[in-house]
């Protein structure tokens, strides 16, 4: 079987124990079987002890309720992994329609933005964050239109509005930056390696942000009310994983987001144009009125 179906096989096993209230061995070998995967007892064994050691996600049986379970708190990266699948499911399934038919592309649209370009740079450059290895490259910058050449000890690939990024220290330097692969030109794996810092996480710098811009606010309550047609888009896309409704009427969708404000939250705001307002913080408030004002003087 191919790689993409021990995932697909992978993603079934976690959806029946998530929503299955401590389902049995012979519940998930049930569904499995549902979903067109004939599998014996062992391959199913083995697999869950793959979802451990390949992706870090702790599957246990809990002798009380007589099931299987999540180990949420042993478990890694769960928000991660859960993105991952459905990418790999969504992959499998536009696999699975084109081979049944080969018009299926003609029925199919694609964003054609460029997001993709760089994109044969993430094998390479995870395989550098795994081994610990130092890369270097030359960056292009959009703002000084400069070509730059960096070594940097890398941490994390972050994916971001169809964009991927990768984020790490610079040689000589102390704070982490950002580079988007799709402006890194003639990358090199090093063969020299780095001790990566232990109290150093990126991706919890991420738990309170919206995008990639870091900002020296602190995290903030942030309330915006929706118009109600708007607030339905909203809550079936949340712009942020602390996002809470709190009024839904015919009149607004409330929402109150738990972030450090930033660039990003700006331009979410703004592309929401006059379906939304912000209510908190009041200096937010006033910053989005203050760039409405300059673009309306725009078009005077």
């Amino acid at each position: 079987m191919s790689k993409h179906g021990e995932v697909r096989r992978y993603s079934l096993i976690i959806e029946k124990i998530r929503c299955g209230h401590y389902p049995t061995f012979r519940e998930i070998k049930d569904f499995l079987f549902s979903q067109g995967f004939q599998v014996g007892d062992r391959t199913i064994q083995r697999d869950i002890e793959q979802i451990r050691l390949e992706f870090g996600i702790e599957i246990k049986y809990d002798r009380i309720r007589r099931g299987y379970c999540i180990d949420y708190e042993n478990s890694l990266n769960m928000e991660s992994f859960f993105h991952f699948l459905e990418i790999v499911n969504t992959a499998e399934l536009l696999t699975e329609s084109l081979m049944e038919s080969r018009d299926a592309l003609k029925h199919i649209s694609f964003d054609t933005g460029g997001g993709l370009k760089g994109i044969e740079n993430l094998k390479p450059l995870l395989k550098a964050i795994i081994e610990n290895r130092k890369i270097a490259f030359n960056h292009y910058n959009f703002q000084t239109e400069k070509v730059t050449a960096y070594t940097l000890k890398p941490y994390l690939l972050r994916e971001y509005l169809n964009r991927w990024y990768v984020i790490g220290i610079v040689d000589g330097t102390k704070t982490l930056r950002i580079f988007g692969i799709d402006r890194v030109r003639d990358l090199d794996i090093k063969t020299e390696t780095f001790t990566p810092d232990p109290y150093l996480d990126p991706s919890c710098l991420f738990d309170h942000t919206i995008g990639l811009m870091f900002s020296q606010n602190t995290v903030q309550d942030v309330l915006l009310s929706f118009t109600h047609t708007q607030g339905k888009y909203i809550k079936t896309l949340p712009l942020h994983k602390s996002q809470k409704v709190l009024v839904d009427n015919e009149k607004e969708c409330r929402i109150a987001l738990r972030v450090i404000p930033n660039y990003e939250l700006t331009q979410d705001i703004l592309m929401h144009g006059d379906t939304v307002r912000v209510l908190e913080p009041a200096w937010l408030a006033d910053k989005i009125q203050q760039i409405l004002e300059r673009a309306l003087e725009k078009y005077r």
